[in-house]
C-alpha cells in the first residue's frame, strides 16, 4: 500500500510525527495508508499542535531560559578559575615544606602528640606563605614567562587565571598565614620547658622564621635573583628557615650537621635547577632570566660537584658525631642517601630533568622508593629500636 504524503500545511512537529509511525509501521511489515487516528493523533489534536507551533514563544520564558544558562556558564568558568588558582599556588612544590617535619622526627617527638599539632601548623603555615611567594614572583614575571617554553602553561602566564584573582589571592593568603601562625600560640607548647624562652620563646621565634622567610622570598623576587650566586643562597637559605621553624616550634634542639646538609644539599638543587634551564633555553637563556648570562654549563657542574661531596660528607658526619640514634645505627641510611644522589645526578645529565625537584621526586620511581625506604629505616632506628 502506498504512503500517504504528509499534508501540505501541517506544523514541522506534525510532519516529524507522521513520519516516524509510518517508519514503525513499516518496520513491523504492516505498510499501510496511517489515518491520523491509527498514528495516535486526532484532527483536533493535529489543529491544537498546529496552532501551538504557530504561536510565537513567551520572551519571558525564554529570557528565563537564558538566565539560567548565563548562570551555569558563569558558575562553570568560576570553577575553571579556582582551579587554575590552586594550580597557580602550585602544591606540588608543598612537599619542599615537609623538611618542617625533621626536627620532630630527628629529636624523638613524633608521636608527641602538641608537639606533632604545633608543626602540622607550622607545615599549613608555610604552604600559606610559600603559595603567596609563588603568586607574587608570577605576578613579577608575567610577561618574561609568557615567553619560557614551560612556564607559558602556568595559568597566570596562559590567561586562563586574571591578574586581579591572582591579586586578591595573594592578599587572602596573606591573612591566612598570619591567622594560622597566631594558631600556634594557642597550642600549649607542653610539658618540656620551652628552652628557646631566652630568646623570647618558641612562638615569637617561630613568628620571626616565617616572617623571615616571607621577607627573603619577596626581596628575592624584586632584586636578589638578579644578583650571581647570592640568588642560589637565597634559595638555599629558604630550606635551612623551614629548618629552624621546624626546631622552634616543637621546640627541640637538633644537631648543626642537620643545618650543614640541608645547605649543602639545597645549593645542590639549585645549582642543578640552573643547570637544567641553560640547557633547556640554550642561546635565549638571558632573555627569559637575565642572572643566566653570569653562569655557564662548566662553572655550574663544578659546584654542583662540590654540593654533591659536602652533602654525603656532612650527612656521613651527622650519623657518627650528631646522631641520637643508639650505636649510630642511622648510619645504614648512607647507601640510600648515596644512591638518591647518584640517580638524581643521572637524572640532570643523562635525562636533562632537575628542573623542578618535585616533580622529580613525585616522577621518578627510583628516587621515591629511595625516600621512603631512608624515611622507613630512620623510623625504625629512632623509634622502634630501644633508645
Amino acid at each position: 500500500m502506498e504512503v500517504p504524503a504528509e499534508p501540505r500545511n501541517s506544523s514541522p512537529l506534525v510532519s516529524r510525527s507522521l513520519r516516524y509511525f509510518n517508519e514503525r509501521i513499516c518496520i513491523l511489515g504492516k505498510v499501510r495508508n496511517p489515518t491520523h487516528a491509527e498514528a495516535g493523533i486526532s484532527r483536533k489534536g493535529i489543529q491544537m499542535i498546529s496552532k501551538h507551533d504557530a504561536q510565537p514563544a513567551d520572551p519571558t520564558t525564554n529570557t528565563n531560559m537564558s538566565a539560567e544558562e548565563d548562570a551555569s556558564l558563569s558558575q562553570h568558568g568560576v570553577w575553571k578559575r579556582m582551579l587554575a588558582l590552586l594550580k597557580e599556588m602550585r602544591p606540588r612544590q608543598w612537599t619542599k615544606n615537609l623538611s618542617i617535619f625533621i626536627g620532630l622526627v630527628f629529636a624523638g617527638q613524633l608521636f608527641h602528640g602538641v608537639s606533632f599539632v604545633r608543626t602540622v601548623l607550622a607545615f599549613i603555615a608555610f604552604c600559606l606563605a610559600s603559595s603567596t611567594i609563588y603568586l607574587i614572583n608570577d605576578l613579577l614575571d608575567l610577561e618574561k614567562d609568557r615567553q619560557h617554553p614551560v612556564k607559558r602553561l602556568r595559568p597566570l602566564a596562559s590567561g586562563k587565571l586574571p591578574i586581579s584573582w591572582a591579586i586578591g589571592a595573594l592578599v587572602v593568603l596573606l591573612l591566612c598565614t598570619g591567622i594560622m601562625t597566631a594558631c600556634i600560640f594557642s597550642v600549649p607548647i607542653g610539658p618540656r620547658p620551652d628552652i628557646f624562652a631566652a630568646f623570647g620563646g618558641a612562638n615569637i621565634l617561630f613568628t620571626l622564621a616565617v616572617a623571615t622567610y616571607l621577607m627573603l622570598m619577596i626581596l628575592y623576587s624584586i632584586r636578589l635573583k638578579h644578583i650571581v650566586l647570592l640568588d642560589v643562597f637565597i634559595i638555599a637559605s629558604g630550606f635551612v628557615l623551614r629548618i629552624v621553624a621546624g626546631a622552634v616550634v616543637v621546640p627541640v634542639s637538633i644537631s648543626p650537621w642537620l643545618y650543614i646538609v640541608t645547605c649543602f644539599l639545597s645549593l645542590f638543587l639549585a645549582f642543578s635547577k640552573r643547570r637544567h634551564e641553560l640547557v633547556l633555553l640554550q642561546g635565549q637563556a638571558s632573555q627569559h632570566r637575565q642572572i643566566l648570562k653570569e653562569y655557564s654549563i662548566p662553572m655550574l657542574d663544578q659546584m654542583i660537584t662540590i654540593t654533591v661531596t659536602g652533602t654525603i660528607m656532612s650527612y656521613s658526619l651527622y650519623t657518627i658525631e650528631g646522631s641520637v640514634s643508639p650505636r649510630h645505627l642511622i648510619a645504614i641510611t648512607l647507601p640510600l642517601v648515596l644512591y638518591g644522589m647518584f640517580r638524581y645526578l643521572y637524572l640532570v645529565y643523562m635525562r636533562m630533568e632537575g628542573g623542578s625537584p618535585e616533580e622529580v621526586l613525585l616522577r621518578d620511581r627510583h628516587i621515591l622508593v629511595t625516600v621512603i625506604l631512608c624515611v622507613v629505616l630512620i623510623m625504625i632506628v629512632l623509634y622502634a629500636l630501644p633508645q
